[in-house]
């Protein structure tokens, strides 16, 4: 129940990062707004060492460093899909992959979920496709987003589980790596594009909010991975695109639509199984 409850939290706090991320990446920089707000995120781990203490390693570092590594391919990919092809599309297509390939690892590494719970887990992947939906104009993508969608999703799924492979007295360490490598690998990107890092104007402190909140998910993401299955933890992780949906419908007053609305519901159904499992 304790990693059920966490993971849950750490959705719920996923989307309200990328609620503000969303926010921020109207208002300034794609580049600008990944480096700074990875900034703060490092910043916010660093202060909370010392309140969760972890034996630094060698092992710990590096796992954290793959992780970013992987997490920062994934980030890179992401956004070269949602130019070159059309959100309702490439929305579901990572949300799931990065969900289902942790699943896949820890079902192939042995862990054995209930009935009850994979059950759950059926219906959450299920609950994301449906969430991701958006209204979009234009045709079904191309095939080359579809694979670059699933090559992000792959990416992030990456990130899931080099996370989880970090020893398990590491405390946050693993994070610390996580957040270097992937800073360095965005700031190496912009210098290479020659694209500036300075926030726009008035931005700075949403950005700030998204990195900490990123963060925090990541720290509730560790937590709730010492206290159950990989391929439980994952999956219910990935119902964040609920919140972020339900931030914006509070916030700036979007429409949900029905079959997003019907996500919403198997989402919390998802969890349910799972909890009782």
């Amino acid at each position: 129940m304790t990693a059920v409850i966490l993971a849950t939290a750490c959705a719920v706090v996923y989307g309200t990062a990328d609620f503000f991320g969303g926010l921020a990446t109207r208002r300034s920089r794609v580049l600008s707004v990944v480096v700074l707000s990875q900034v703060a995120g490092l910043a916010l781990v660093l202060v909370l060492l010392p309140a969760l203490p972890g034996l630094l390693s060698g092992g710990a570092l590096a796992w954290g460093l793959a992780a970013g590594l992987s997490g920062a391919a994934g980030l890179v990919l992401f956004y070269r899909s949602l130019a070159t092809g059309v959100m309702s599309v490439v929305a579901p297509t990572t949300a799931v992959t990065s969900a289902a390939l942790p699943v896949t690892f820890g079902l192939a590494t042995g862990e054995r979920p209930e009935v009850l719970a994979l059950a759950g887990i059926a219906l959450a992947l299920g609950s994301v496709v449906l969430i991701s939906q958006e209204r979009t104009a234009g045709g079904k993508g191309s095939s080359a987003a579809v694979l670059t969608s699933l090559a992000a999703g792959a990416g992030f799924g990456g990130f899931y589980i080099l996370l989880a492979m970090a020893p398990h007295e590491a405390g946050l360490w693993p994070l610390v790596g996580a957040r270097a490598s992937s800073i360095g690998v965005v700031v190496l990107l912009a210098l290479a594009l020659r694209r500036t890092l300075r926030p726009s104007s008035g931005s700075l402190g949403v950005i700030v909010a998204a990195g900490v909140l990123d963060m925090a998910a990541n720290v509730l993401y560790l937590l709730a991975k010492q206290h159950g299955l990989l391929s439980l933890v994952a999956v219910l992780v990935s119902l964040y695109p609920a919140s972020t949906l339900l931030l914006a419908r509070q916030v700036l007053g979007e429409r949900l639509r029905a079959i997003q609305l019907t996500g919403v519901a198997c989402a919390l159904g998802a969890v349910a199984l799972i909890a009782v499992a």
